[in-house]
């Protein structure tokens, strides 16, 4: 007789036998459904975190189910990179199809982080240099590589990246830029790159690597013009722009890339998460001409493009093309001028921000100021309690992150219905009610 699971047995297991790898989100998930989840106990939940920022086309969306399926039917591996075959071949052609710009070529691996550390490799080859810009606060990885870029030491804990050649830039935080003083940060504040070029590198810049909005940082949006100068900074240098949209792509910010939000097209750009709606893909691409510059043999992954998930990821795209986007757009337009009527209903909230259905809540301490007088101080205990509130009270799961781990992350699967966004964001007054 099968034993019945619930969530104390589920959580044991875990316990006993899985690393600690992650700060739970503590909702044991049985079976997941659009925009719900359901744990062993019976309980359902509205989820709007979507495994952060994966389940894009909703849970179990069953185009996409219906894909992966036929796919299993047929084969399951062939190495793509041993034997060529047709739903690596139609992804490719498709990325190259909707990705913005001249991108044309594709490698495809299993996650954001090999996508990024594919990028940076493809980088180096093409133009001969080493050295690599990121952002400060950005999140790139966890593997040592990824991880010398990621610009938080809360995630570098006993570790020691491999890559040497890496430096820092400040990023477009402008609720706590001592430049801006709350406005948005611009071409002057993106010509700091300038300096941190002079002075923390030898002139061999391979890349500069921006997320066209900052996930992990805490949704941070940069301006068009901050955006551009950076891109036109690493040209003049030699270096590419690699946009990671690892965490932004696949309609998340109400456009497919959110990199079209901007005047910018990319030299390579990652993708991950939402490309193939929750089953293990990732992929960067680049122009024709960057993308030669790899010869066979200079990079490989076993189980990369695997054909089950780029089956999953056609359909995903077919789904997204579907006004899904649409509707994403609208809907986030919607739901910023709700979460903009809780910065201005409680002095906690010390701003919201964001683009689609990719919006942060910062939470603060308030009448304090926080470092050089620009921000009352984060407050991350109260974005915990207040996620752990939703969570028993409300049955909502939210993401909470930032730099300073007090933003609160609306990152559903956009195909949440305005009447589920209503109800989180009254759960969430109601959350700030109590708990603050």
């Amino acid at each position: 007789m099968q034993k019945q699971e619930t969530n104390r047995s589920i959580e044991s297991s875990y316990d006993d036998h899985v690393m600690p790898i992650w700060k739970s989100l503590n909702v044991p998930v049985k079976r997941a459904s659009g925009c719900t989840l359901e744990d062993f106990d019976g309980n359902e939940y509205l989820d709007v975190f979507s495994g952060i920022s994966v389940t894009n086309v909703g849970h179990g969306n069953e185009a996409v189910v219906k894909a992966a399926k036929a796919q299993l039917e047929e084969f399951i591996h062939g190495c793509s990179y041993v034997h060529p075959n047709e739903p690596v071949a139609d992804l490719a052609e498709t990325i190259a199809d909707i990705t913005p710009g001249d991108l044309e070529k594709s490698f495809f691996c299993n996650s954001g982080t090999e996508a990024v550390e594919g990028a940076i490799k493809l980088a180096r080859k093409y133009t001969g240099s080493k050295e690599v810009i990121a952002l400060e606060m950005g999140f790139h990885g966890r593997t040592l590589g990824s991880l010398a870029l990621t610009g938080n030491n809360a995630y570098k804990q006993d570790m020691a990246p491999t890559i040497n050649d890496v430096s820092h830039t400040a990023p477009p935080y402008a609720y706590r830029c001592p430049r801006c003083n709350g406005a948005q940060c611009n071409a002057s504040c993106a010509d700091q790159l300038e300096r941190v070029i002079g002075s923390h590198t030898s002139g061999d810049l391979a890349a500069v690597v921006v997320e066209p909005v900052m996930g992990e940082a805490g949704i941070i949006v940069p301006s068009d013009a901050w955006l551009k100068r950076v891109q036109e900074i690493a040209h003049d240098h030699g270096a590419l722009l690699i946009a990671d949209e690892v965490q932004t792509g696949y309609g998340r910010t109400g456009k497919l890339f959110a990199s079209s939000h901007f005047d910018i097209e990319p030299d390579i750009l990652t993708q991950a998460k939402g490309i193939a709606n929750g089953l293990p893909l990732g992929a960067f691409t680049a122009s024709k001409e960057v993308a030669d510059a790899f010869e066979a043999g200079d990079h490989l992954s076993t189980f990369g493009g695997n054909p089950v998930a780029c089956a999953a990821a056609l359909a995903t795209i077919d789904e997204l093309r579907d006004e899904i986007i649409t509707k994403a757009h609208q809907n986030g337009e919607w739901l910023a001028s709700k979460l903009e009527t809780l910065e201005a209903d409680y002095d906690v909230v010390g701003e919201t921000r964001g683009l689609g259905l990719m919006q942060g809540i910062e939470l603060v301490e308030p009448g304090t100021m926080g470092p050089q007088n620009i921000a009352p101080r984060p407050d991350s205990k109260l974005a915990s309690a207040t996620s752990e509130f939703l969570r028993k009270e409300s049955n909502v799961v939210i993401g909470v992150g930032g730099y300073y781990k007090n933003v609160m992350r609306f990152q559903p699967p956009l195909t949440i219905s305005r009447d589920q966004l209503g109800d989180a964001v009254e759960a969430l007054r109601k959350a700030l009610e109590n708990v603050a």
